[in-house]
């Protein structure tokens, strides 16, 4: 909370600053740059020169900021207990970080009594050290913003070239969350990679990727029953598939399709305002959202058509259930996609064909779609890659059994299910239940790697031929 006031305290100084290096650019402005020259001799606008003094006052007091609150509360800990006496410290990092958990959670309120009597003496000594040193962080960072906001106000003259350092200083900052953006995406690769790795010496790659029983439950002691998992996840791998992208696509392509063609071909302008933006919302439902209606609507009618058809005792979770409903989500993928395709033909080749004496229809079957296809295909290949990648509806409405079956009334799972499965509660990361969950995750990564990649591909020929 004392950090949020300061950086409060920092923006409305930054502000301030902004609005006085503007003044005065405006003011150099007016006079004509320096005297005896002519009206208008700046050579940056006033608003560059607001901006070059908010940059320079900002961006040390951020820096200060952002790194006491990634490092400070470490300094602060390692004070409070270098306050306590040889014998009450503790003896391992465990113990230390179950001393300061009670110890924060009695600062917050969160806890109302503590377990260890040490953290109760601790407790207003780690109040009064984290105060001070947030005080003492925040009054730096006021200090270096007035004094960065001084020196770029001093530097302010007619010939000052503001807008090019205020454009060089956004090129950076725009570098930098760039490189920051890949970093993040390369640490996600390597951490699933090494993960993985250590999954693969416990277990072998061949039997997880060709397997064909999943049972991860390992037991604690070699003499328990289940002491050997299986860990054959072509069931999983199946399932993602049947449920993403043979029945949901089952769905939403001809749905997705059919409502582009609609909207572009048929639709007219004052509807398609409308039902454009409706289409879309679809997409802005939270998943777990469908989830439930997975769950509450559409499993029990699909259970009660197995009943119809004869079957008896049909499962509750269903992989028709879950892949009907993620095809419904994925519905403004697809319509999109093929909206901005069919909108991007070449109004030529539909007027040609119209003016050859083809109907409509004709002309969308013959001209329109097999034009915009490359296109088409692209958004049903991301929208795959967003549908193998959905958890809340197959946690809620296929279940967690790992079938191999092409029966779509049967229970099945997918690898994000699992994935949720094996990580969800007290886990040991090392063990090959747990680390199964890193090696399923890198698995459907190359999968939907390779279908962006090419679905980008796609898309990427489709625009050269037309744009």
């Amino acid at each position: 909370m004392r950090l949020l006031i300061a950086l409060l305290l920092v923006l409305a100084l930054a502000g301030f600053a902004y609005l006085a290096g503007r003044a005065r650019g405006a003011r150099m402005a007016a006079a004509g740059g320096t005297a005896g020259t002519r009206v208008g001799a700046i050579h940056s606008r006033p608003v560059y020169h607001g901006a070059y003094v908010a940059m320079l006052a900002l961006a040390p007091a951020l820096i200060v900021l952002a790194s006491w609150a990634t490092l400070g509360d470490r300094l602060v800990e390692g004070q409070v207990i270098a306050a306590l006496p040889a014998g009450d410290q503790p003896a391992t990092k465990t113990d230390r970080a179950a001393l300061m958990n009670e110890v924060r959670g009695l600062v917050s309120g969160d806890l109302p009594t503590a377990f260890n009597p040490i953290a109760e003496r601790l407790a207003p000594v780690y109040a009064s050290a984290s105060a001070n040193a947030d005080m003492l962080a925040g009054a730096l960072a006021v200090a270096l913003l007035c004094m960065g906001g001084l020196w770029g106000y001093s530097r302010l003259r007619p010939d000052f070239r503001a807008r090019n350092r205020v454009e060089r200083h956004v090129r950076a900052i725009l570098l930098l969350t760039s490189i920051v953006a890949i970093l993040t995406t390369f640490g996600i690769v390597l951490s699933l990679i090494f993960e993985s790795i250590r999954f693969f010496r416990l277990v072998s790659p061949v039997e997880f990727l060709t397997g064909l029983q999943w049972s991860p439950q390992t037991a604690i002691r070699a003499d328990q029953v289940g002491s050997t998992g299986a860990f054959g996840a072509v069931p999983l791998f199946w399932g993602t598939i049947f449920i993403g992208a043979i029945i949901a696509m089952a769905v939403a392509i001809p749905l997705g399709l059919m409502s582009a063609i609609y909207l572009t071909q048929y639709a007219d302008p004052r509807l398609r305002r409308w039902l454009k933006p409706v289409l879309e919302l679809l997409a802005g439902v939270p998943t777990v959202v469908y989830g439930f209606f997975a769950a509450l609507t559409v499993a029990p009618l699909v259970r009660q058509l197995a009943l119809a058809l004869g079957m008896t005792n049909p499962s509750a979770d269903s992989a028709l259930a879950a892949g009907l409903v993620m095809g419904i989500m994925i519905i403004p993928f697809v319509s999109s996609m093929a909206d901005d395709s069919l909108a991007a033909v070449p109004g030529a080749m539909r007027d040609g064909s119209l003016a050859m004496g083809a109907t409509l229809s004709e002309t969308v079957k013959k001209v329109m779609v097999p034009a915009a296809l490359p296109g088409i295909i692209g958004g049903v290949l991301l929208a795959v890659s967003r549908a193998i990648g959905e958890t809340m509806i197959v946690v809620m409405a296929a279940g967690l059994a790992a079938n191999l079956t092409a029966n779509p009334f049967n229970s099945v799972t997918t690898v994000t299910t699992q994935i949720v499965a094996l990580l969800t509660g007290d886990q040991e990361f090392d063990s090959a239940k747990t680390l199964s969950a890193f090696a399923l995750g890198l698995v459907l990564f190359v999968m939907t790697l390779i279908l962006n990649i090419y679905a980008l591909a796609v898309v990427k020929r489709y625009r050269e031929a037309y744009e």
